[in-house]
């Protein structure tokens, strides 16, 4: 998923010592088109997908993203075949993945953020399980490998887990109570998921937030509790990257040395 307006991308800092091809790509908010080590970040994640086994990709994107389409419509990739899906208005991320329905179709598929790098592994895991499911991040793993500060776990989402494994409840930006009360090991979501065509359903028919979005972690919770959903948490280590921020960019220039793209 593509569509976002990076609206905190677009936020000058004047700590963030960017060049000049980054700062251009910061201020319009297309944060995976950054480039790192003359690649735009987007190129390491489907890199990663591509070395777990992902052959086709569809891209959900904005009708004013046409350096995204261009770049991935021109590019020769040897082990990736791309697609477009256009979300013609940013109403959600919900609204967003229902935009990739037909390229689904109706087989299970992984969705993803295009401004965050994941393990291969994860990935890999994903494909394999084949079925509904959740990348799981542990909280002590996700501050120790990754970019993300113990503090600014706070933005993420706490992941309530049966004893049978599954999926129970989501607790987005949970408040330092609730971090307190939460039994270890603490598991952290970072959006990545396996899903079935079911999810389709719940995208169409979950209420709009307090924000006035049809967001994906609401339509995951109406699948669970309305839809009989069955989603399987798969707990996973490893370099977890978010590329959220200006302040993000020399974090993940530094984490990003020495990995190679091919596509």
């Amino acid at each position: 998923m593509a569509r976002g307006l990076g609206k905190r991308m677009r936020a000058f800092d004047p700590s963030a010592k960017l060049t000049p091809q980054q700062e251009a790509a910061a201020s319009s908010g297309t944060k995976a088109m950054i480039s790192f080590a003359s690649r735009p970040f987007l190129d390491f994640v489907l890199s990663a997908l591509a070395d777990a086994g992902i052959k086709e990709i569809c891209l959900v994107i904005g009708p004013e993203h046409t350096e995204m389409r261009r770049y991935y419509g021109q590019i020769r990739a040897k082990r990736i075949q791309f697609y477009f899906a256009v979300q013609n208005e940013p109403r959600g991320t919900a609204d967003a993945l229902l935009c990739a329905e037909p390229f689904a179709a109706g087989e299970c598929f992984l969705a993803l953020n295009s401004d965050n790098y994941y393990p291969a592994a994860a990935f890999r895991g994903l494909r394999e399980w084949n079925a509904p499911a959740i990348a799981a991040f542990e909280l002590e793993s996700l501050v120790r490998e990754s970019n993300i500060s113990r503090g600014r776990i706070a933005s993420y989402a706490l992941l309530e887990v049966g004893p049978d494994g599954f999926l129970r409840r989501i607790v987005e930006k949970p408040d330092a109570a609730a971090f307190a009360a939460w039994p270890a090991p603490a598991l952290v979501s970072v959006n990545l998921w396996s899903f079935s065509p079911r999810i389709f359903d719940a995208c169409r028919r979950v209420p709009p937030s307090s924000r006035g979005e049809l967001e994906l972690p609401l339509a995951v919770q109406y699948a669970i509790t309305e839809l009989g959903e069955r989603i399987r948490v798969l707990p996973f280590r490893g370099m977890f990257l978010d590329l959220s921020s200006r302040a993000d960019v020399t974090s993940v220039a530094e984490r990003l040395k020495g990995i190679a793209v091919n596509l």
